[in-house]
């Protein structure tokens, strides 16, 4: 009976990350430029006298979809989205550089152009800082011009994006959901990256794909909850046949 409740026992621990990713994923369903993550089973020796036949099934994180997402028109002036391949450069909160695709930009109180949850983007020439009473214009290029509100005054350069090109097969997802290059080293800005200024890049998570995988993998964990079950009752079967209770 052992065997078989640690089969079911394993498969059901598999079964519980699963249903955590997708989870993760559709919370992320409306967050832009978000990469659905993907899952996958891997088995793991078990270490240990006696245990060399035995192996864990391990719900591993296998990358990423690289399936880019939808480009819709906000007609916000902070808003930009990276036509086809390409990753914009922030500073990631211990200062190194890391990658998103979300393009939704704020203005600090430093007046430093920033992500939605704070990280500076990086032009390439330093950090962009944003006049007051400025709206923002994006060139294809990634070139970023300050328009003032008022209508006097000329238009202010106020740098360039960094735009990279990293193939997602070197690309690693930290936990704050930033991109990092897995040898640890900053990307070269690619002059071939375009931009569209107004326009922002959803999630490419499917949320009824992800309704459905989350429906299915909850029979699945019911179903081994139903086999550990079985073995008990099996177990106590035995033991009542041969008189052990």
């Amino acid at each position: 009976m052992d065997k078989l409740v640690y089969l079911a026992s394993q498969a059901a621990k598999g079964t519980m990350a699963r249903q955590e990713n997708i989870a993760n994923n559709l919370a992320n369903v409306n967050t832009p430029g978000f990469r659905q993550q993907l899952m996958a089973f891997q088995s793991a020796p078990v270490v240990g006298e006696g245990s060399g036949s035995r192996s864990f099934a391990v719900e591993t994180s296998v990358g990423f979809d690289t399936t880019p997402g939808q480009i819709q028109s906000t007609g916000r002036d902070m808003d930009v989205a990276i036509q086809g391949k390409g990753w914009f450069a922030v500073t990631a909160a211990n200062g190194n550089e890391a990658y998103t695709r979300n393009g939704s930009f704020q203005v600090d109180s430093g007046g430093n152009l920033v992500t939605q949850e704070g990280y500076p983007v990086i032009g390439t020439s330093g950090p962009i800082n944003v006049p007051p009473d400025h709206r923002l214009s994006f060139e294809t290029d990634g070139t970023v011009s300050a328009i003032p509100l008022t209508g006097q005054g000329g238009v202010v350069p106020l740098g360039q994006l960094k735009l990279v090109d990293v193939e997602e097969g070197q690309l690693a997802r930290g936990d704050d959901g930033l991109f990092r290059r897995k040898d640890g080293q900053d990307a070269d800005p690619d002059p071939t990256v375009r931009v569209a200024g107004g326009f922002i890049e959803t999630s490419n998570v499917n949320a009824v794909d992800m309704m459905v995988q989350m429906i299915t993998a909850a029979r699945q964990y019911e179903t081994q909850m139903k086999m550990i079950s079985s073995a008990q009752e099996n177990d106590r079967a035995a033991n009542n046949l041969f008189g052990l209770n």
